[in-house]
């Protein structure tokens, strides 16, 4: 059995969750998950800026950080803090952490090839749309191919102590040490579905411990100290979910049933690119207190295709809020808006689109909002996008303006006129697999 814990579910996650793993008791391996599709086009951007970024920044501290504990425990690390430059991440791990062996594994970064991909006639798609790569060609920020475990599993074989990852499946930190310990194959369908699905069950972090719970959400114990999920994996593909003794959170059937359903489209039909994982085959059960037993799992052959993941320009957008107080702060909040576009009118200034929430009303519930004509404040928000950045920042010199010539009791501004924002678009397309050639680097 081996224990592979997760401590990061997205860049910005709680800090100390990975330092309270590797201390508060026995794990194999640390998975760190830091990335989400709009990520990779945020780190693209830094790196244009500066060769030398393009990662995730709060890695390399993390691991200085951590470094004695994992020597002395000997725990690997599995992270796809690379993002767009997992050479430049890996060597300011050296840097801070210079006894730890860090490997990189490259090949999804595509972001150069897509004019041969177009040129050999792979259209590249947009899965939801139909539209061919070449209507955006001239906006794309970056294109990352969703690389599966073998590779992160061949880093470790090389021995690495720390493995550096791009555009990997999130699945793909907690399948590799399984491959890498247990020596699974290529085509051992049911191991891969069952790693792949304890990948998917830890991915989120806490989110399968009681964090973001909506089952009896306000029972959950001491979630300022919550423990970061850990799997107990089987070499037969079987496996626990858990956490440190004497942490917080909770882990029940309940909770893990929630956090399976996370981004799931065909239950019988999850795919990623090490397998096809069948979602109605999972047999849970409570195994002890904060333990849950995963069995019975299936899967099928991995698809030819692999998903890309590519990132454009979509032109500007801008959003200003203001507060309004009661009485009538609904009807204050109301008025605002109605200015606000007037103006905007007046001004001949048109924008793609203009949108606008009630913060104390209908923000997040919309028309099913239970009724509340009369709230003690309202925070009125504005936004728009458009293709005309100009628009769009004199769009935000039209709110605060209303503190004076609009309703009264307007506050909230005080940290001035809204930042106009790049506006960058998602388009999921696939690629043949063949044309997606992996390569581990042990970085000296």
């Amino acid at each position: 059995m081996i224990r592979i814990a997760n401590g990061q579910g997205f860049w910005g996650d709680w800090l100390e969750a990975p330092v309270r793993l590797v201390e508060q008791g026995p794990i194999d391996y640390l998975a760190l998950d830091y990335l989400a599709e709009i990520t990779m086009s945020i780190l693209q951007k830094q790196k244009e800026a500066d060769p030398s970024l393009g990662y995730a920044r709060d890695f390399p501290p993390l691991i200085a950080r951590i470094q004695r504990r994992l020597r002395e425990r000997e725990i690997k690390v599995i992270a796809n803090a690379g993002g767009v430059n997992p050479i430049a991440c890996a060597l300011e791990v050296r840097r801070v952490a210079p006894s730890l062996k860090v490997a990189v594994v490259l090949g999804d970064d595509v972001s150069g090839r897509l004019d041969e991909f177009l040129a050999a006639g792979h259209a590249m798609k947009n899965m939801d749309t139909g539209e061919p790569l070449s209507t955006i060609r001239d906006r794309i920020l970056s294109a990352n191919a969703y690389i599966g475990a073998f590779p992160l599993a061949e880093a470790l074989e090389a021995g690495a102590d720390v493995v550096i990852a791009g555009r990997c499946t999130d699945t793909a930190l907690s399948l590799a040490p399984m491959i890498h310990r247990f020596g699974w194959k290529p085509e051992e369908w049911d191991k891969l579905a069952a790693g792949t699905i304890a990948g998917h069950i830890v991915e989120c972090g806490a989110q399968c411990t009681g964090g973001n719970c909506q089952v009896d959400w306000q029972s959950i114990p001491d979630m300022a100290n919550i423990g970061y999920p850990i799997i107990e994996a089987e070499p037969d593909g079987r496996f626990n979910i858990t956490k440190h003794e004497g942490t917080g959170g909770r882990v029940s059937v309940d909770v893990v049933k929630e956090q399976l359903l996370y981004e799931l489209g065909d239950p019988k039909n999850y795919i990623t690119p090490d397998c096809v994982a069948d979602f109605t085959s999972i047999q849970l059960k409570d195994a002890g207190p904060d333990r849950v037993q995963v069995s019975d799992i299936r899967g099928g052959p991995r698809p030819e295709m692999l998903k890309l993941s590519i990132a454009y320009s979509y032109g500007w957008k801008a959003i200003g809020t203001l507060v309004y107080s009661a009485p009538q702060a609904l009807e204050k909040s109301k008025a605002a808006d109605r200015i606000v576009r007037e103006r905007l009118d007046q001004l001949g200034l048109k924008f793609e689109e203009i949108y606008t929430e009630f913060f104390g009303v209908n923000a997040c519930h919309g028309p099913v909002a239970v009724p509340n004509p009369d709230p003690p404040e309202v925070q009125v928000r504005i936004g728009v996008r458009g293709q005309d950045r100009k628009a769009v920042d004199r769009f935000t010199r039209e709110l605060i303006p209303l503190v004076l010539s609009g309703p009264p009791t307007g506050t909230g501004f005080g940290d001035g006129r809204p930042p106009v924002r790049e506006v960058v678009a998602y388009w999921p397309a696939l690629i043949p697999r063949e044309l997606i050639q992996t390569s581990v680097e042990v970085v000296e």
